[in-house]
């Protein structure tokens, strides 16, 4: 009985083992969601492929380059992976890492895709430029650092007051996360797709270039014209009138409590794709 006792023991720790270890990988994915590490998580996934084909083909040299990538690709890691390390460290020391993560509620997120269409309905009117991108599942938190964090309830008076020209924030993209105003200020890569029409400016590029590395949604208006855009999947779509955009936008954005609804199906609007 002593016995039985002590494999009924190593069985329970084993597979407490085993969730502990896929619990903290999952954080560690959530944590690095989004980032450029994920696209470098990849580049590792094929190393490790390309070495097990190699190795089955009996590719000598090329089984042994992938070998020494491998051996000392450790501390390549911990350079590359620094900046997710330390979020990781910061997350851990804060109490976080162990913490449920939380969803966004439909109330919420209604609320906040109306905040959104009113205040980019008064700036269109009024010619204020802006440049507002709402994360999706990639994460952001690569451009979120860029800017300055806010942290804020969203709501359509704190968006037009951020884009109000000569404001210290109104220069730069607003960045929505979980229904808040994370970030203000923020720097967003620029397109370099040659096939931009050449009478689009900076907002116009910055929210095609974060659509290409990201699934987010971007929405321009623009100073000169007053017109809206919105991003998506690298794709432009531009001069969207009110209830186009606020028909499109609800649709991509409001979730239910099982699922998003299909963005795909609705995505039917023949824009001025790329001008």
């Amino acid at each position: 009985m002593p016995f039985a006792d002590f494999t009924i023991w190593k069985y329970l720790a084993s597979i407490v083992d085993i969730l502990l270890v896929w619990y903290v990988i999952y954080k560690l994915i959530n944590i690095i969601r989004g980032t450029k590490a994920v696209q470098l998580l990849k580049g590792i996934f094929v190393i490790l492929l390309v070495k097990v084909v190699s190795d089955f083909f009996g590719l000598s040299t090329l089984s042994w380059m992938m070998q020494q990538v491998i051996t000392y690709g450790f501390l390549a890691i911990i350079i590359i992976f620094q900046p997710e390390l330390r979020r990781a460290l910061e997350q851990l020391g804060r109490g976080k890492f162990f913490s449920r993560s939380s969803s966004p509620d439909d109330d919420d997120q209604e609320k906040a895709v109306q905040a959104i269409i009113k205040a980019t309905d008064y700036m269109a009117k009024r010619r204020i430029g802006a440049l507002i991108s709402i994360e999706r599942e990639t994460g952001m938190g690569d451009y979120i650092e860029t800017g300055i964090q806010l942290n804020s309830k969203i709501s359509s008076e704190l968006l037009i007051n951020i884009f109000i020209p000569n404001t210290p924030l109104h220069d730069g993209a607003v960045i929505i996360q979980r229904n808040n105003v994370a970030a203000a200020a923020c720097y967003l890569p620029l397109s370099e797709s040659p096939f931009i029409s050449k009478e689009l400016g900076t907002r116009h590029r910055a929210a095609l270039g974060i659509s290409e590395v990201t699934d987010s949604i971007t929405v321009v208006v623009s100073e000169e014209t007053g017109s809206i855009s919105l991003t998506k999947n690298g794709e432009l779509h531009r001069d969207l009138k009110a209830e186009e955009f606020k028909e499109l936008l609800t649709s991509e954005l409001m979730i239910t409590n099982k699922t998003k609804q299909a963005s795909s199906a609705r995505w039917n609007w023949r824009g001025k794709n790329n001008g």
